[in-house]
């Protein structure tokens, strides 16, 4: 089975990016299942319906998330509905939408960080009680770890070495260079990247960032402008193991 996993989708730029990329992709690689992160979608930050139904038609076949899901309450409703929409696990049980879902008979799952980002349940005791409840079944399972700190990212990777098919990093916006297959079978990579503007700063205005850097004022972030990077991983994954048999950056741009 060979599954695509695309890094955070920003605004309107990278959501056009998509939906010119994304079906030669598939067609080229014969991709089985796509998931994408969308959580900065709409306008740079957040998730709408109209945002997401845009990432679906242009071939998406689940959407993660990540601490921005929140941003446009609109979306909170389609959160228990059929879409195939996560929001990460680890929030507490009281909110709405879920943390995983099948598809294609793959097993999707959605982390948030805790370094750097907030308070949120342990990401790695959720994933111990996640497993216990599937095993013994052995199917393809993706985690998108939506995370800041390189060291937390690695540390879910070794943990989840063998147990899962792909643990695939998100929310930095910065593609990182070690894509490989640990010891257990598992792909990993610590940031996928993202499908945003090259010419800024992790996908916004570069000139409004650094104004926030030079005088410590807070203000709203505008998406940049320019060529789009499309960022990926390709994984390839034994469909009677769940083990990751290659895994592979994919990286376009375009104008």
């Amino acid at each position: 089975m060979r599954i695509l996993a695309i890094g955070d989708i920003i605004g309107k730029p990278g959501r056009k990016a998509v939906e010119q990329i994304l079906p030669g992709l598939v067609s080229e690689h014969r991709i089985d299942l796509v998931v994408g992160n969308g959580e900065n979608a709409a306008g740079g930050i957040g998730l709408t319906f109209s945002t997401a139904r845009e990432l679906f038609d242009a071939g998406v076949d689940v959407i993660t998330t990540g601490n921005h899901v929140w941003a446009h309450k609109e979306i909170v409703p389609y959160l228990d509905s059929e879409l195939a929409l996560l929001r990460p696990l680890n929030y507490p049980p009281a909110n709405p939408g879920r943390g995983y879902l099948f598809k294609n008979n793959v097993l999707i799952v959605n982390l948030v960080g805790r370094v750097f980002i907030g308070h949120f349940d342990c990401p790695f005791r959720t994933m111990d009680q996640l497993l216990a409840d599937f095993e013994p079944r052995s199917v393809p399972i993706i985690v998108d770890f939506h995370a800041e700190a390189t060291s937390e990212k690695v540390a879910m990777g070794r943990y989840l070495d063998g147990r899962v098919s792909a643990v695939v990093g998100t929310h930095t916006h910065v593609g990182t260079v070690d894509a490989h297959i640990l010891p257990g079978g598992t792909a990993y990579v610590t940031d996928i990247g993202m499908v945003g503007p090259t010419n800024s700063v992790i996908g916004d205005d570069s000139d409004t960032v650094i104004d926030r850097f030079l005088t410590q004022r807070p203000g709203r972030l505008s998406v940049g402008r320019g060529k789009v990077s499309f960022d990926a991983m390709l994984v390839d994954v034994d469909e009677n193991t769940g083990k990751a048999l290659e895994i592979k950056r994919i990286r376009k741009t375009v104008d």
